[in-house]
């Protein structure tokens, strides 16, 4: 299995470091946005690289934040200080495995489950930036939240609440200045370690999920590579200027340690996937051997034999047990039949094909008879064709009433035929011989499948009468087990 790319870099848009969220949003979207706070515009609408852009609202929020330029003013114009944290950034790798279209909607289902459903408003913009820009080789998308939760009515909330020291009266305690000692404790998790993590393996579990309904083998891992057990050796730093060698095809000192230190990395991975692979296989041996194995048939049957030749009265009736357990055995060894499942499986397998090949014999014997049908038609048709045609040229009724009296029986089988064959009829002829053709192909078929059919029938005659003989000695186990459950039951209470 390889590893895909993971990447997932949380930071917070501060004010106190010179930021603006306008025109962080701004430079996500690629959009022009202007900040009433600062008073100026942010254009970056010739930015190339956005994909797309959208922002996701909890149901509480004022519809007005679905206009990217309002939610990130509103923001801007609650936060008051001059040193206030504005809004959390996320910067997140998608997969090249992926297209775009299921990356997009990755992305957007993994917000609306861990964002949105919490109450968080979102701003997400993804990039695929071109590798000659300097841009990262995967694309990402960029999301921001605001910190300043909000309210049920639409309204901000608190960031954090005072919870006050008591001392052990249940006072609220003083420092020296006379004001109250508290603790600001934030109102919602969402930046805390915890909450960042489950973040991560969110992500890490949605794309993995992906690959596994895409058949593809690779997955990604949200722990770093000292939480994952995984030593790699790390490439060393190689700057602008020997990436630009690079790329123009000059080699350097450390393109070349870096290189080898891949090359060794890689087969570091596969040593390691060879050597867990191996002990997975191992302890999947180790927990089949420790599973208590069912009886066998031949075990089976011996116990059904033994149990008859208890109740036989003649060394005649034991022998013969023996004889038809030997012959049990053989059979089932031929078949390659072990266990009750290979039973089970075997018999559902020939009635399966028994009822298909019976079904096809069923078509083929329904269509014969109705072959023969036609045929006997034809042929009063053929007998009866002459005289129907003299009849027709005979011009006196009287002498044409004598001669239907003469030839009813042949001309009453002709009409009838004639009525039965009308749509048979091609180019103005019967296909009887075509007809005879097919009828003698069905019955060397019929033959055929008949013919197959038999040892089948055989088949499932012998391992249904193995298959009773073995229900009875399961069924005479378990009766017992169960007596022994009752016995044991009884004992305890």
């Amino acid at each position: 299995m390889t590893i895909a790319l993971f990447h997932f870099h949380v930071t917070q848009i501060k004010r106190s470091a010179g930021q603006s969220a306008v025109a962080a949003a701004a430079y996500r979207s690629g959009e022009k946005l202007h900040s009433e706070y600062y008073g100026e515009d942010s254009d970056y609408t010739r930015k190339g690289g956005v994909i797309c852009s959208e922002i996701l609202l909890p149901p509480q929020a004022p519809p007005s934040f679905s206009d990217r330029e309002t939610l990130w003013n509103a923001v801007e114009k609650v936060e008051r200080g001059k040193k206030a944290q504005l809004a959390y950034s996320f910067d997140i790798a998608l997969q090249n495995e992926f297209s775009m279209e299921e990356n997009i909607g990755l992305a957007r289902q993994f917000l609306l489950q861990n964002f949105v459903n919490r109450g968080m408003a979102v701003d997400f913009a993804v990039h695929s930036p071109d590798k000659e820009d300097g841009g990262i080789r995967n694309p990402h998308f960029h999301v921001m939240c605001p910190i300043r939760p909000i309210e049920p009515d639409g309204k901000w909330g608190n960031k954090q609440r005072r919870e006050y020291l008591l001392d052990e009266h249940g006072n609220r305690i003083r420092d020296e200045e006379g004001n109250y000692v508290f603790n600001a404790v934030p109102t919602t998790d969402w930046g805390s370690p915890d909450t960042l993590e489950h973040w991560r393996q969110a992500w890490a579990d949605l794309c993995n999920q992906k690959f596994a309904e895409k058949e593809l083998d690779c997955r990604i891992d949200h722990r770093s590579f000292e939480r994952q057990g995984v030593e790699q050796i790390p490439t060393q730093h190689e700057g602008p200027t020997v990436r630009a060698m690079e790329a123009k095809g000059i080699r350097t000192d450390k393109g070349d340690l870096n290189r080898w230190i891949r090359k060794t990395n890689a087969m570091l991975r596969e040593a390691k996937q060879k050597i867990a692979a191996l002990i997975d296989w191992l302890k999947a041996v180790k927990i089949e051997l420790s599973r208590p194995k069912p009886p066998t048939l031949v075990e089976l049957l011996s116990a059904y034999y033994d149990n008859r030749n208890k109740g036989a009265y003649s060394s005649k009736a034991r022998i013969a047990n023996l004889k038809k357990l030997s012959e049990a055995v053989s059979y089932l060894e031929a078949k390659r039949l072990y266990t009750a499942d290979d039973l089970d499986a075997a018999l559902h397998t020939m009635q399966g094909k028994i009822d298909t090949l019976r079904k096809s014999a069923s078509g083929k014997q329904a269509r014969i008879k109705e072959l023969d049908e036609l045929l006997r038609m034809a042929d009063y048709y053929k007998a009866g064709k002459p005289v129907a045609d003299k009849l027709k040229t005979i011009r006196f009724e009287k002498s044409r009433q004598k001669y239907k009296a003469e030839h009813d029986d042949t001309l009453r089988l002709f009409y009838m035929a004639e009525r039965k064959l009308k749509r048979q009829v091609v180019d103005g002829k019967l296909p009887a011989a075509a007809w005879r053709e097919e009828k003698a192909r069905l019955e060397t078929e019929y033959r055929d499948l008949q013919t197959e059919l038999t040892p089948l029938y055989t088949d499932v005659k012998k391992l249904w009468a193995i298959h009773y003989n073995i229900y009875e000695v399961q069924h005479e186990q378990e009766r017992q087990n169960a007596a022994v459950r009752q016995k044991k039951r009884e004992i305890e209470h």
